[in-house]
């Protein structure tokens, strides 16, 4: 239950209320109102990590059967404290009240409920082309250096905000829906698109004075992916949008997000062959081997490849992966992805040239490498590496087979990190001699609005910590297009971006007027596949 964002009702929420659970025996009483109110925390801070369902991934099963045997007042401080398994502090941290973690230890001991199910007729009702390809500009209409714009989200705006990466002014601030998760550019780097929470899905046209959103559909209740068809030929041509709720994926067209196809990813767990009502979409990148996205089906454990090559035939290969897979990017060549399966404590290593799993490798507890970072290690050549949310430590792994196989695929360092668990993201650049740390979720403030350095090309030397802010949580690193700057998000509702020299490590600069600033992505970076 890490998620913090303060998002309003959705139609998701407002679905769920559509029905009020029986009551469990012996669990806790609850009003209507107090229904609404602990379905809308759940689904804004909750669900994440527990599922829809309530069935558990990242974080435990919150199911009556589990919640009742630990009882109101225990459950109240689980949720105040957290836990050194990675679960924040929601009461001392100031995100919850009391009285709301009374509640929501109230919630989770009733019946869970699944919101309605959603047809491709449904979510074609959501489809709006706001600006037709024929009224778009057919170059840039301003002279800035597009490709080194940056998308910043913020969170509890339901915003976009565009910045230029080499004035740090902000150019606008699009509307964009609820929580965004994540930003992905298509092929040509023109298009960002944006995934919310509330699956709610929108494409923002960089070339445009200013950009603007120029087509948007909402696939389902709750989202966390997006990409965009990047094989040569297919550049530009489709997007898919991965569900969390319903458990399916939707093809749209690459122009206009029109809905063209959707495939639901219910099924059986890789290891005990169960079935499973909730295999979430979690990560999804784009192959540069043959014209597939490559997706994490986070509760059965597969990897599966979608070929997007003729739409009116998908074909999906499901290569057994280790559950519960959540985050995960590629290797330094794009040849191979490397997938977090973070309640199994694993990293999963999947050849998408040789369309097959490599490699298993454990790692800490509760990896969670975001996208990843890749380097050369001074003593074991090309290496890659995740961080972790449920322990300080800093795993680093061989991923050059073919330059150096004694090493491929095995934990070549294990860094402990001073400041503890609570890392979200990790971050380098290949002109980069350095490799940045956030600790996001560190119980302790002092650490949670700090960032750690490691000299890539000196590892036993340690990590070097500053504090970044005296205030929110200080969250994700992004390089802009040189490679030569890192920014940072000062995640709180005064939020603002922080940028470094990345040489240095000196201030450059702080971009102020952002509410719950969290991920920012770099046209040229996230078109390029680069960390």
């Amino acid at each position: 239950m890490w998620n913090k964002y303060r998002v309003t009702a959705t139609t998701f929420v407002l679905a769920m209320l559509l029905v009020v659970p029986q009551a469990f025996a012996g669990a806790p009483k609850l009003s209507d109102a107090e229904m609404k109110d602990a379905t809308k925390i759940y689904f804004q801070r909750c669900a994440g990590c527990h599922g829809t369902l309530r069935k558990g991934a990242t974080g435990p099963n919150l199911q009556p059967k589990k919640t009742l045997d630990i009882g109101t007042d225990g459950l109240v401080d689980i949720i105040s404290e957290g836990t050194p398994g990675g679960m924040p502090n929601f009461v001392t941290g100031g995100t919850l009240t009391k009285s709301q973690a009374t509640l929501m230890a109230k919630f989770i001991q009733n019946k869970p409920v699944a919101p309605p199910e959603m047809s491709l007729a449904e979510i074609k009702e959501s489809w709006k082309v706001i600006v037709p390809v024929s009224k778009r500009p057919t170059k840039p209409q301003h002279k800035r250096n597009w490709q080194n714009f940056f998308g910043v989200v913020e969170r509890d705006a339901g915003r976009v905000a565009i910045i230029d990466g080499d004035t740090k002014e902000i150019i606008t601030k699009v509307n964009s829906g609820y929580a965004v998760h994540i930003l992905r550019t298509s092929a040509s780097g023109r298009y960002f698109l944006s995934i919310g929470r509330d699956g709610k899905a929108g494409m923002i046209d960089t070339w445009m004075s200013p950009p603007a959103i120029v087509a948007e559909v909402k696939t389902c209740s709750e989202a966390r992916s997006i990409d965009a068809s990047k094989y040569k030929g297919y550049e530009d041509k489709y997007a898919i949008i991965g569900c969390y709720w319903p458990p399916h994926f939707v093809v749209v067209d690459g122009a206009t997000l029109e809905p063209l196809k959707i495939v639901s990813t219910r099924g059986y767990t890789y290891d005990t062959f169960e079935y499973h009502p909730e295999p979430r979409v979690a990560a999804i990148v784009s192959s540069h081997y043959s014209p597939e996205w490559v997706l994490n089906i986070k509760e059965t454990g597969y990897v599966w490849l979608v070929d997007y090559s003729n739409i009116d035939n998908i074909k999906v290969s499901m290569i057994e992966g280790e559950r519960f897979l959540h985050d995960g990017g590629w290797d330094a060549t794009h040849r191979y992805f490397q997938s977090a399966a973070n309640m199994r404590d694993t990293m999963v290593i999947i050849d998408t040239k040789e369309r097959k799993r490599v490699a298993k490798i454990a790692v800490g507890t509760k990896p969670h490498p975001g996208r990843g970072a890749n380097w050369v290690d001074p003593k074991f050549g090309p290496v890659s590496g995740t961080v972790h949310i449920g322990e300080g430590l800093l795993s680093v792994w061989g991923s050059d087979p073919k330059g150096h196989p004694k090493n491929a695929w095995k934990v070549v360092r294990s860094i402990e990190l001073e400041p503890g668990a609570g890392s979200l993201f990790m971050k380098t650049h290949p002109k980069s001699k350095n490799l940045w740390l956030d600790f996001a979720l560190n119980t302790d403030k002092k650490n949670s609005r700090s960032v750690c350095v490691m000299k890539i090309d000196k590892p036993e030397a340690g990590i070097k910590c500053f504090q970044v802010a005296d205030h929110g949580r200080v969250v994700h690193m992004e390089y802009n297009k040189a490679g030569d700057e890192v920014w940072v998000s000062v995640w709180d509702n005064e939020g603002e971006v922080v940028v470094y020299d990345d040489k240095t490590l000196k201030e450059k600069a702080r971009i102020k007027g952002l509410r719950t600033p969290t991920g920012k992505f770099n046209v040229y970076n996230t078109m390029h596949d680069i960390y």
